[in-house]
């Protein structure tokens, strides 16, 4: 009887041991669960107007609420040196951090290593670091980063901004001062790995075209993630190839790769007198993906569908999501993106937000 008792207490132990190992993580995975994001980097200035939202179906609701309710679990902020105003600087950051930590989002920053826009066609050094030396430059990245790290703690964090042309101009191009770029990249990412064991390093590229050069350019230096901008307009509108070419990076590199930033219109309607970046059918992903908000929806539906089918995706960012017609629809200076915003002209919450649901 002893003996028989044994065998199956045996047995019951390898069960249970079975049953761990299949519910164990995969510590090579990290998290899971794909990032649904948004990039509301302008919602701090908007929110001074006070401008009333709705969610779906109608109701008022607090801006936050609505995006946390539909499923966006990520909050992507840009960070300006010393920007002109308060806005996109240091403190407005890590304040509207707070606020996003306590709602349960998890932070991602992109450093943008200039007191205003850096992309690929502008990288300007903070006024207050040109004039000095390369060694002090160095320093400055180095400091300027590891404060960040220290005072926000954010869950990723990008060392530039579309770097495709490098950043810091003129000491870190890519194409003239190689050598320096690396140098200034491997700052940023010291700064981040003395401080973190957990922040996330994204480098990031604007489109897919000379992707491959530069992920071959920055190959030797350490990072965690690929991220790609995509937008139609100006990355071309083959979604297929699109996700080919993240395909091959992710795979090549072995990294995990996500879509930085993209965004799409529901209308090609305008709610202000500023000019909108995308207004016209030939800018669009025609038959497929019309201008409208069942257009939208389907467009984020893809993205998101083709980067879980990427080996090594893990999520997609919206970027501009905040961006209604804050000043009134007369102003000449105000969006120029309220027909991709992920709210109507009303406020209201569009559909494309069932999108960013994970499960």
């Amino acid at each position: 009887m002893n003996r028989i008792i044994q065998i199956i207490i045996f047995f019951l132990v390898l069960i249970s041991c079975n049953k761990e190992v299949i519910n164990s993580p995969n510590p090579e995975s990290g998290n899971s669960e794909l990032i649904s994001a948004v990039d509301i980097s302008r919602y701090p200035e908007i929110s001074n107007s006070n401008p009333t939202f709705y969610d779906l179906g109608g109701s008022q609701k607090d801006f936050l609420t609505i995006l946390k309710e539909n499923g966006v679990n990520t909050v992507r902020l840009r960070l300006w040196v010393n920007p002109l105003n308060e806005h996109s600087g240091f403190n407005e950051v890590k304040q509207f951090s707070q606020t996003l930590k306590a709602y349960g989002f998890k932070i991602w920053l992109t450093l943008h290593y200039s007191d205003t826009w850096a992309d690929p066609a502008h990288q300007e050094t903070p006024v207050q670091w040109q004039g000095i030396t390369f060694a002090q430059l160095k320093g400055n990245v180095y400091n300027y980063t590891e404060k960040i790290m220290n005072e926000i703690q954010p869950d990723y964090i990008q060392i530039g901004n579309e770097i495709n042309t490098g950043f810091l101009h003129p000491y870190g191009n890519i194409s003239t001062n190689f050598q320096q770029f690396v140098e200034l990249m491997s700052q940023g990412i010291t700064a981040v790995r003395a401080n973190s064991n957990d922040t996330e390093i994204i480098l990031h590229f604007a489109g897919i075209e000379n992707s491959d050069w530069f992920f071959n350019q920055v190959s030797t230096l350490d990072y965690d993630i690929i991220g790609l901008s995509y937008y139609p307009i100006w990355h071309g509108k083959s979604l297929e190839n699109l996700k080919t070419k993240m395909q091959y990076l992710s795979k090549v590199h072995n990294k995990k790769i996500l879509i930085a930033e993209t965004a799409y219109p529901f209308t090609l309607e305008w709610n202000d007198w500023t000019n909108n970046i995308v207004g016209l059918e030939e800018q669009l992903i025609l038959p497929g993906f019309p201008a409208t908000i069942e257009g939208q929806k389907k467009f984020i539906k893809q993205i998101k569908k083709l980067t879980s089918e990427v080996e090594n995706g893990i999520g997609f960012c919206y970027w501009g999501a905040e961006l209604i017609a804050w000043k009134g629809n007369k102003s000449t200076e105000a969006s120029p993106w309220e027909n991709q915003a992920l709210f109507n002209f009303d406020n209201k919450a569009l559909p494309v937000l069932l999108e960013f649901k994970t499960e």
